[in-house]
């Protein structure tokens, strides 16, 4: 894929990549070791949704093999470059979590990093999530979540969420993720709430965990389309 994916961008998507460039090297460094704790028993398959500029490869096993779903074409070309500078081989599609076009079961796990608080559709983008997950797979998520209900932090969330939609790529402040994740039929949960690291309090607190697909379930979000695996 080639840089003029830039080119194609519109003002705000390329607004978007300066400004996430900027934060992901202080994110990392307070986040890091979750990051490569949370991804170490990663393997196979690895679908992840809004990569970004590539923050996270760096913390990505190196048996893990990548696909990355980003919809801003802004976004494709610091990726791409951060793979290379990585030396790891990765394979990159523009599109949208909701409707990733890949097979039923066709991916062992699927990463999420601060990506679900702005998909237009939560349960949709979960369901689909689930449906292109192996029986057993996981999704791995590091997200920030609303504050506990009837908190100051709570209201405040709700108050800005309009201006910050608009401003940060439609970023729901007040969503609440974990119970989405749990909602949409995923078994043991598991998750570890913390403030989170950046000096905006808009967006804490944060959850990291995963979520499994139950073995004996099937797909959610549509029947097989009917076309091979990644890579095979």
């Amino acid at each position: 894929m080639s840089d003029g994916g830039f080119a194609r961008a519109g003002t705000r998507q390329r607004f978007f990549v300066w400004l996430m460039t900027r934060l992901a090297a202080r994110y990392d460094h307070e986040l890091g070791e979750r990051k490569r704790d949370l991804f170490a028993g990663l393997r196979g398959t690895v679908l992840e949704i809004g990569p970004g500029t590539g923050s996270s490869l760096a913390f990505l096993p190196p048996q893990a093999r990548w696909v990355g779903l980003e919809p801003n074409p802004a976004m494709h070309p610091p990726l791409l470059r951060e793979a290379q500078r990585l030396g790891r081989e990765v394979e990159l599609r523009r599109g949208f979590a909701h409707d990733t076009g890949l097979p039923d079961a066709s991916v062992d796990a699927v990463l999420s990093s601060l990506v679900l608080c702005s998909v237009r559709d939560p349960a949709a983008t979960l369901a689909e999530l689930r449906r292109v997950l192996r029986p057993g797979g996981i999704l791995v998520y590091l997200e920030h979540i609303a504050a506990p209900r009837g908190t100051l932090l709570r209201r405040a969330q709700g108050l800005v969420r309009p201006a910050w939609r608009w401003a940060f790529d439609n970023c729901h402040p007040d969503r609440e993720t974990v119970e989405a994740i749990e909602d949409a039929g995923f078994e043991r949960v598991e998750l570890q709430r913390f403030a989170g690291p950046l000096p905006v309090p808009f967006i804490r607190p944060h959850a990291i965990g995963v979520a499994r697909r139950p073995h004996d379930a099937s797909p959610l979000g549509g029947s097989s389309r009917g076309r091979p695996a990644p890579g095979r």
